[in-house]
């Protein structure tokens, strides 16, 4: 029997919490759904969840708050933001903290389904490709081998240090696809300040000049969100 994803629903309209559970039950997940932001982290401390819906104007923890406490504890759990709120600000705010999806109030419950099949599928993907990188991996022209830390391209070989084997293999697991900074930061430094913000910048840069010999890879800065290592 094939395993339910199970949804955290955190939602105080009462009405759009019961509909939603039961739409996304019909579709094969299983929900539990708590009406504030306090019940709504207890409850994924206490229990097992593989998804997040949360509201974003809650009682007792706002949504934002309530993301960066579930980040905390689990740094890769996909996460949807509903809201009424449009603004850029809001949006930006929201990826900063790492939430995967925006959906914004009134919204159509099959485009909630698909964004979370995709989220879903995006994150399958990306665990298999991490698999690959257990042995040699092509970018581009390159020839990338994590576990010896080395970058090769025709007779020219670069011997990486630790921390920047450590970024390349994030990125190069996700070619083509978004890598949160913040991701990356508490990854690999265990905290995403200011200072580790800066020094992370240091090595996306020095990795820019070893792939430079081919002009179809580019690490692509999407400001204040992350990089997208970017193979033609």
């Amino acid at each position: 029997m094939k395993v339910k994803t199970r949804i955290l629903l955190v939602e105080d309209d009462t009405t759009m919490g019961f509909l939603l559970v039961d739409f996304l039950e019909s579709n094969g997940f299983d929900v539990k759904l708590y009406k504030d932001g306090i019940l709504g982290l207890n409850g994924f401390v206490n229990h097992t969840f593989d998804f997040c819906i949360l509201d974003v104007m809650l009682p007792g923890m706002d949504g934002f708050t309530l993301a960066q406490r579930i980040r905390k504890k689990d740094k890769s759990i996909p996460i949807i933001f509903l809201t009424a709120k449009v603004l850029k600000e809001d949006k930006i705010k929201g990826f900063n903290i790492g939430v995967d999806d925006y959906i914004v109030k009134p919204f159509d419950e099959d485009e909630l389904l698909c964004r979370i099949k995709a989220i879903l599928n995006r994150c399958n993907s990306d665990v298999e490709d991490k698999v690959v990188l257990s042995g040699i991996v092509k970018i581009g022209s390159y020839t990338y081998d994590p576990d010896n830390l080395m970058l090769r391209i025709e007779k020219d070989e670069k011997r990486l240090t630790h921390k920047e084997n450590e970024v390349l293999k994030m990125l190069a697991s996700c070619k083509n696809k978004l890598v949160r900074r913040n991701e990356i930061l508490n990854t690999l430094w265990g905290d995403d300040d200011y200072f580790n913000s800066r020094s992370l910048d240091v090595f996306i840069a020095k990795l820019r000049k070893y792939l430079r010999q081919d002009a179809n890879i580019k690490i692509e800065n999407v400001p204040t969100v992350g990089f997208v290592l970017k193979d033609k």
